[in-house]
Formats: structure tokens, C-alpha cells, sequence
């Protein structure tokens, strides 16, 4: 038996696990904080329901990121602080950030977190770590299909040119 083969958990993290799990839990916490902030902006109810999931998904792998850092020795990066409520009228017309736009924002940061979930799993060679993202990965598609089916039934989606071409055509 080698020396990775055992509980994945007694294992050391190899340099590309400790930088993408510090750099995803960074990313993670600061997206939790303008998530925050989206919600005082946001008037459709449906988003804002979707804002909390994404709020509460994102606390949750914080957890789970930050115990798994520092059980391996590891700094963990900074905290934002807790947004505020804020009441949507305060907000300037010309400042607000419309629900078209935030759901935007929530559907291209959940795509790139699909994307970079997958590239902590490939790289990771212990397990447990591996699972987790997984985990991660499953929990964001499934919330990304749903900012889909918003997008779609607010008419909030620009799609790009869509293509028509049949083979019978020709």
C-alpha cells in the first residue's frame, strides 16, 4: 500500500487542492456578500427566493470549506461583512441593479462555479475532497436549472442567435 491509501481524511492536501479549495472558499464568500446586496435590489419575489438559496447554499460550503482548511493547517482567506437590509424605494432608480441583471449575474456565477467545482474534482486525489465538490456541483445544477426556468418564464433570457438549420433542407 502506498502512502495515499488510506482514510482519505489522514491525508495531506497536495498544493492544487489547498489553492483551489482557498480560492473557491474566497470566491464563495464574496458572491454570498453580493448576493446580500442583490436582494435589497431585487422587486420580484421569485428571485429573491432563488438569492437565498444561492445565500444559503454558499454559508453552507463555507462551512464545509473552512473545516476542511483548517484541519490541514491552512489560512483561511477573508470575511466580508454582512450586508444590510435594505428597503428597495431607498435605492436611486438610475442605481438599482435591475432582476433582469441579477438574475443574469446569478445564472453566469453558478455556471462558473459548475466549472470550477469540476476542476477541483479532477484534480483531487483524495476522495473526501473530491465528494465534496461533487456535492457542490449537484447542489448548483440543480439551482442553476431553476435561475434557467425563471429566466425563461419572466422573459429575462437573451438568448444568443438560435439555430434553424435541417439537414432536409438542403
Amino acid at each position: 500500500m502506498g502512502i495515499l491509501s488510506g482514510n482519505p481524511t489522514e491525508e495531506p492536501m497536495h498544493y492544487g487542492e489547498v489553492f483551489g479549495s482557498w480560492t473557491f472558499l474566497l470566491t464563495v464568500k464574496g458572491l454570498v456578500a453580493g448576493y446580500q446586496t442583490q436582494i435589497n435590489h431585487a422587486g420580484d419575489e421569485d428571485l429573491k427566493k432563488l438569492l437565498k438559496e444561492a445565500i444559503e447554499g454558499g454559508q453552507q460550503e463555507i462551512k464545509q470549506i473552512e473545516a476542511l482548511l483548517k484541519e490541514n493547517g491552512v489560512g483561511l482567506p477573508p470575511t466580508p461583512p454582512e450586508r444590510p437590509d435594505a428597503c428597495l424605494d431607498d435605492i436611486p432608480v438610475g442605481a438599482r441593479i435591475t432582476d433582469p441583471e441579477i438574475a443574469a449575474m446569478l445564472a453566469a456565477n453558478i455556471s462558473a462555479g459548475l466549472v470550477a467545482c469540476s476542476g477541483i474534482m479532477g484534480q483531487s486525489i483524495r476522495e473526501d475532497i473530491a465528494m465534496m465538490f461533487g456535492q457542490f456541483h449537484v447542489q448548483k445544477a440543480v439551482l442553476g436549472a431553476k435561475v434557467l426556468r425563471l429566466n425563461k418564464e419572466k422573459g429575462w433570457l437573451v438568448p444568443p442567435p438560435l439555430h434553424h438549420y435541417k439537414a432536409e433542407d438542403c
